[in-house]
């Protein structure tokens, strides 16, 4: 791995790191902030944050304040960039919900995406390889969070692995998006035209079939453009009503989609992850 930059940070340090991605095919970057100082390395949990739609890992690390309540809580903050780069696909950059920056956090199936487009092995299995390996993570108790595409993410990877992930939450989480445009977009080109396929990667469809009891947290803005044509909580409120599922969607007055809403509730997602992290 090659470090890229570090900054001191509350006490502790905000890396980037580069890789070359055996999941993906590709270099990879990813940025990882660390709560401690060099005389202090005792293991500590790994929360992983999944972004949205055109992001890397720089959105979140840069505007959502999180690495302040992240030292608080003494959490180590993951943040994988949101697609392969550098591939070149035809039609790959094309628009912004399709292709580069939106891999949606599954492994595509579909040519010629499946050679490289394979962000839930990298996310799931070879970077908490690497965290575990190179960092004092004590990757037993990881959570996972997200927005957005990224909110998708983290709900479909806790609901299809819960015996891994301990913590779950989301900001404005796509949460049916084998009933929504930039789902229905996304899994056409990446799994193809079978809709039974996609189900594995609609936490809707998910939720009567997992294992998953623990709480988990959404925050929804009332003011976000997106509500009503992409995200549909209420689909996911009901899924999970029906599924005996704790879940609180906690609805914002007047809160749009963007790093203002995420900053200003950062606080208390981090707070739900120690809770259920500790120990």
């Amino acid at each position: 791995m090659q470090l890229l930059r570090s900054h001191r940070c509350f006490g502790g340090s905000q890396q980037v790191w580069r890789h070359q991605s055996a999941a993906t095919g590709t270099e990879m970057e990813f940025a990882i902030f660390l709560p401690f100082g060099e005389e202090d390395a005792a293991p500590r949990p790994v929360l992983f944050w999944l972004s949205g739609l055109t992001c890397t890992w720089a959105n979140f690390t840069e505007k959502a304040g999180a690495q302040c309540y992240a030292a608080s809580h003494g959490l180590i903050l993951v943040c994988p960039d949101t697609s392969p780069r550098g591939t070149e696909l035809p039609g790959e950059h094309e628009t912004y919900d399709f292709g580069s920056g939106a891999g949606f956090y599954i492994d595509a199936t579909a040519e010629p995406w499946s050679r490289h487009y394979r962000m839930f092995s990298y996310v799931t299995d070879e970077l908490p390889e690497l965290v575990d390996r190179h960092f004092p993570a004590d990757i037993g108790r990881r959570g996972i969070f997200g927005h957005s595409m990224g909110g998708h993410g983290a709900l479909t990877i806790a609901l299809k692995q819960p015996e891994r992930w301990r913590s779950l939450s989301a900001f404005a989480p796509i949460v049916a998006p084998s009933q929504v445009p930039w789902g229905r977009k996304a899994f056409a080109g990446y799994l193809g035209a079978d809709e039974a396929a996609w189900r594995a990667h609609d936490a809707c469809a998910l939720a009567a079939s997992t294992a998953w009891r623990r709480p988990i947290l959404i925050d929804q803005g009332t003011g976000d453009e997106f509500l009503e044509t992409q995200l549909r909580p209420e689909l996911f409120e009901a899924a999970c009503a029906a599924a005996g599922i704790p879940l609180t969607v906690r609805r914002r007055e007047g809160y749009d989609h963007s790093y203002y809403f995420i900053s200003t509730f950062i606080a208390e997602h981090l707070a739900h992850h120690s809770a259920a992290l500790a120990g």
